[in-house]
């Protein structure tokens, strides 16, 4: 049994880094500073060992050329999940580009909402770092931000020292929508998060009256949605009173329709903010399952975000056309090649297609897929690296184990040169 410390996580988005695990042959086990999201994902269980073709074993080598077979075959084939590392993602791009697949990250539907707001009209972001040594005001819109990264408080908002705050305790936290699963929003002083709860579709209405009374704008009602006006008033005398304030947001987690406006109003009221004696910025939420790895890859090959397709010999873009739900539904892609390197649950959606599946093994399927390659996990079985959900820093991931699965990049890479 081996004890290792300082173990990053790619699981949680949030880079922590100070993971304690022990490694019992193929075992591990959280020892230290796991939480609800990362222990389950260290310690999930080896199953399988071999890839299968149609349901039954085969080499490696076999699986390889079956996988490149049904990619060369296709017309217009998706690469899906994208749920991986940076060489993981690498190889990715390498497959889309000799097939002339369709790349689509699989959380890439909620993070339109963000790309829509960017494009239009821009954004004044954060980074983890600066929220942990000068936010003094958290604002959560949508989003049950423990809920999201269990250890969001603990690391960068409870932390002993900081660069410009004397005290990080008497930070102050509300939450606007959702309302926190548990008490990790409670400064150690005891101080709870304000809560101001609305249902997710009045978000829209509520974001709107709070950057008017930001901009000083008259505000006739008493109440919308549920919500008194003069509690709004409180919020934004506040922001604009703070030295550094914050306001944070999941994408994926509001789930109406246009969405993407409710995005751009908070990124406006945040530019609003800096015109007055203050400072603010944004800071949206993501770095699960790859999906700012996937981005970032992307980004440096192709110059687009995912949802690019390589079928014409160069990247073409478009976050609705590309929407590898829609295409399959619809009858426009004939192959799809699953890439999840981090989730046994994320399985590949239902398709009549022929299907490849590149993902960690313990993946359980209704239907068997046409070709199954357990891969290794990165950050466990193999070194790596994945961006965390700020994009701005790259967390080297360590091997922990020697599984003997090969890492994503390496099934990728081997039928990129068989294709």
């Amino acid at each position: 049994m081996t004890e290792i410390t300082e173990v990053p996580s790619p699981f949680c988005g949030i880079g922590a880094d100070d993971l304690s695990v022990q490694v019992d042959g193929n075992s591990v086990k959280v020892t230290a500073n796991g939480c609800t999201v990362n222990t389950p994902a260290f310690e999930q269980s080896i199953t399988d060992t071999s890839a299968r073709v149609n349901g039954e074993e085969v080499s490696l080598g076999l699986a390889i050329a079956k996988a490149a077979d049904l990619l060369r075959a296709s017309n217009q084939p998706i690469m899906g999940g994208c749920a991986s590392d940076v060489n993981g993602m690498r190889g990715v791009m390498a497959v889309a580009d000799k097939a002339g697949a369709v790349v689509d990250n699989m959380n890439f539907t909620g993070a339109r909402r963000n790309f829509l707001a960017l494009q239009d009209t821009g954004w004044m972001n954060t980074t983890l770092a600066e929220i942990k040594n000068r936010c003094d005001y958290l604002l959560v819109v949508g989003v049950d931000l423990e809920g999201f990264s269990p250890r969001f408080f603990e690391r960068y908002l409870w932390n002993k020292e900081s660069m410009f705050l004397d005290d990080t305790s008497n930070r102050e936290i509300v939450y606007l929508g959702k309302a926190p699963s548990g008490n990790a929003s409670t400064s150690p002083a005891g101080v709870s998060a304000k809560v101001l709860e609305c249902a997710d579709a009045n978000l829209p209405e509520v974001m709107a009256v709070l950057r008017a009374l930001v901009k000083n704008k008259k505000i006739v009602a008493e109440s919308v949605c549920g919500i008194a006006v003069s509690e709004l008033q409180t919020i934004a005398e506040q922001l604009k009173a703070t030295k550094y304030s914050v306001v944070t947001w999941a994408a994926g987690a509001l789930n109406f329709d246009q969405a993407e406006l409710t995005v751009q109003m908070l990124s406006e009221m945040v530019k609003d903010l800096n015109t007055v004696d203050t400072r603010s910025s944004g800071f949206p939420l993501g770095g699960k399952e790859g999906d700012q790895t996937a981005n970032q890859v992307c980004g440096w090959i192709s110059a687009y975000p995912a949802r690019a397709k390589f079928s014409a010999g160069y990247p073409e873009y478009d976050p609705f056309l590309f929407d590898s739900a829609v295409m399959l539904e619809n009858g426009e892609a004939d192959a799809l090649c699953w890439v999840q390197a981090f989730n046994i649950a994320s399985v590949p959606p239902k398709t009549d297609v022929p299907t490849i599946v590149v993902a960690r093994s313990g993946m359980v399927f209704d239907k068997e897929p046409d070709v199954f390659i357990p891969v290794g996990t990165p950050g466990i079985d193999h070194a790596g690296h994945a961006y965390r959900l700020d994009s701005v820093v790259a967390i080297r991931l360590k091997k922990l184990r020697h599984s003997g699965l090969p890492s994503t990049a390496e099934v990728l890479n081997a039928i990129e040169q068989a294709l």
